[in-house]
């Protein structure tokens, strides 16, 4: 097998966090191509419209202007960002713009690294081609069952999973520098499946890897959605608490019509910070609603937060660990950052019982 059996994220040369926050500018900007989906992933929030509909948030592909008045914002900062995620709620090909916003982000000086994640379904030479001119530098695609019954079972749609097959082959065949990435939750697919799964895609990615499902969406129950037990975190690493947020800290995300959240797994924005359509990504990088939050995460009041408190992202999914440097960077956090304390943080508060006296 040519891939190398490794997760999607970099482990490696990650740099320590607590020597750095606080940050003038974010290391990673998540923007999202598209925040609907043609699939109906029990699995996810967005597969279940009824759930989205009830959030007023929009659905459809972010405008190119927008974009590009995104990329122009960065000019800013101090330093480009290291990566530009072009995902985060939806599908990123459902963006005929695609090509175009890659090609923008690589042209602008401002960005270092561009990737993106993808369901498969518009993997076709026609519509990578231009992906890949671009100058992609890596795609993650998404496996979800090996066979067209448990597309259907799981996403809720037909799949024509041997022509999907082809088409990985081919983006393999033709990728140039850009990184190709193909993971499966195991929870997906049978025992004698798992074999399947690395000798399809094995000789056709540069990594390949079978994760397990994780409970990292706020106020979502994936549980009660799939009916798995998570037992395990999503790199089959064991499940440990971590209580402050860090990616509130070198992170920020722009949704598809223009709103900004302060975290990538806001799919029922309730973590809004800013509208980068009027607002600059630097003001709001630095906004009080946003300090608010990091402070009330350095202070360890997370749980005080409807929606950070029920975050499985930081017990289930491998994040950087500042805990044990909280109060030195609470310190350099206050000394640095001017804070309002009239503003609130994003997300609400959880009124804890009274203990009788």
């Amino acid at each position: 097998m040519k891939a190398e059996i490794k997760p999607r994220i970099n482990l490696e040369g990650r740099t320590r966090l607590e020597t750095v926050i606080p940050l003038d500018a974010p290391y990673i900007v998540f923007v999202d191509p598209a925040s609907a989906c043609n699939f109906q992933c029990s699995f996810c929030p967005t597969g279940h419209r009824d759930l989205i509909r009830e959030t007023g948030r929009y659905q459809g592909a972010m405008k190119f202007e927008v974009f590009t008045k995104i990329i122009d914002d960065l000019s800013a900062f101090s330093r480009p960002i290291k990566v530009l995620r072009l995902y985060k709620d939806g599908e990123p090909f459902l963006n005929r713009r695609l090509a175009d916003m890659i090609a923008y982000a690589k042209a602008s000086g401002q960005v270092d690294y561009v990737d993106t994640t993808t369901n498969g379904t518009f993997l076709s030479p026609e519509r990578l081609g231009p992906v890949l001119e671009a100058g992609l530098d890596k795609i993650n695609i998404s496996v979800d069952g090996m066979t067209p019954e448990q597309y259907r079972r799981f996403t809720g749609v037909d799949f024509d999973f041997d022509g999907f097959v082809r088409n990985v082959r081919w983006l393999y065949e033709n990728k140039g520098n850009c990184e190709v990435v193909v993971k499966i939750p195991g929870e997906l697919i049978s025992e004698a499946q798992r074999q399947e799964f690395f000798d399809t895609f094995g000789d056709h990615c540069d990594r390949i890897f079978i994760e397990n499902f994780a409970p990292c969406w706020p106020q979502f129950d994936i549980e009660a959605h799939t009916g798995v037990t998570i037992s395990q975190g999503i790199y089959q690493q064991p499940v440990g608490e971590t209580e402050t947020c860090p990616y509130i800290f070198y992170g920020i995300s722009v949704n598809a019509d223009g709103l900004v959240s302060s975290c990538f797994l806001d799919w029922g924005r309730k973590l809004v910070v800013g509208d980068v359509r009027t607002t600059s990504l630097k003001d709001i990088w630095n906004a009080p609603a946003l300090n608010a939050l990091r402070l009330q995460h350095l202070e360890g009041r997370r749980r005080e937060n409807a929606v950070c408190g029920g975050c499985g992202q930081l017990s289930h999914c491998l994040p950087d660990n500042i805990d044990p440097y909280r109060g030195e960077l609470l310190a350099r956090f206050k000394a640095a950052v001017q804070l309002d304390p009239a503003v609130p943080a994003p997300g609400g508060t959880v009124v804890l019982p009274v203990a009788a006296e």
